[in-house]
């Protein structure tokens, strides 16, 4: 219950940040990302105050043995930049380049009570849903790969912590 409530509260803090940054704002973002016509280039404030934040404080959090509201970090065990992280990622920049919202921003731009972000989100479920019947049984193995790489994590970090240091 407690992982919700922080959950549930960073979301919040989340969506506050975009919403005062403006990244809900499919008209700047567009601005942002037209660097051949007419760039608006404020939103790279927002881009290095956040990527700042994240190289300063991750040093500190990973260095912890887990976070504190759970028991271990999952991070990410795959490492390649390969065929699918690059088509990926080329559709996720299509995606933002023509609607303007990414994922984070566009749930939170539903509160505006425009059927722009409505339908942006509408068509995420549906591309997450034909994602999933398409490559699902190729993520599940992945996952299952992956849960057990934690699982063997999680033994390392334990010898690490039985082996006494002098």
């Amino acid at each position: 219950m407690k992982q919700h409530i922080i959950a549930l509260f960073a979301g919040i803090l989340f969506g506050i940040g975009l919403a005062v940054s403006q990244m809900i704002d499919p008209a700047r973002v567009l601005g942002f990302l037209d660097i051949a016509g007419t760039w608006d280039p404020t939103l790279i404030f927002v881009l290095g105050g956040a990527v700042g934040v994240t190289v300063i404080t991750f040093r500190f959090i990973l260095r912890r043995p887990s976070p504190f509201f759970a028991d271990a970090f999952h991070l990410p065990a795959k490492k390649a930049i390969d065929r699918p992280l690059v088509v990926g990622s080329a559709l996720f920049g299509l995606g933002w380049g023509i609607g303007g919202y990414c994922p984070g921003p566009g749930i939170t731009a539903l509160m505006l009570g425009s059927w722009n972000p409505v339908l942006f989100v509408g068509a995420l479920v549906v591309g997450s849903f034909i994602y999933d019947r398409i490559f699902g049984q190729q993520h599940q193995s992945i996952e299952r790969s992956n849960g057990r790489a934690e699982e063997q994590e999680k033994r390392r970090a334990v010898e690490r912590k039985s082996v006494p240091t002098f």
